[in-house]
């Protein structure tokens, strides 16, 4: 093993930061994939209630566990949140918000307004 084997890659993880469009994307591309559970949670639901008695019973049983709610609960915020981040994209799409400044500021705004809109589904429902 040479030298150059040993050396850190460049930029090394222990001291790069990564910015905050890069962590909204990885969490917008994490959103899609829940959103896709929440699909596949969706389409059990309505086979549950298509089964009868019995299959609803065990599907009420599952979505009113912790597991359940916290499933419905991530679904709710990835779907929250991936239709605010859109909005944001289709703001940029037209050429506005796409300082730094704003940028952050729109970061901020997005992630605020899906912790709330999730918040709020939640108490109401």
């Amino acid at each position: 093993m040479s030298w150059d084997d040993k050396r850190p890659m460049s930029p090394h993880l222990q001291i790069y930061k990564m910015p905050i469009t890069a962590k909204l994307s990885v969490l917008h591309r994490g959103t899609g994939a829940g959103l896709f559970i929440g699909l596949l949670l969706m389409v059990w639901v309505l086979m549950a209630a298509a089964g009868g008695i019995d299959s609803w019973q065990i599907m009420h049983d599952f979505l009113s566990s912790w597991l359940g709610k916290l499933m419905l609960f991530g679904f709710t915020f990835s779907l929250y949140y991936h239709l605010c981040n859109g909005i944001r994209h289709l703001i940029w799409d037209v050429g506005k918000g796409l300082s730094l400044e704003e940028v952050h500021f729109s970061a901020g705004v997005v992630l605020i307004s899906s912790v709330v809109l999730t918040l709020l589904t939640w108490i109401i429902a």
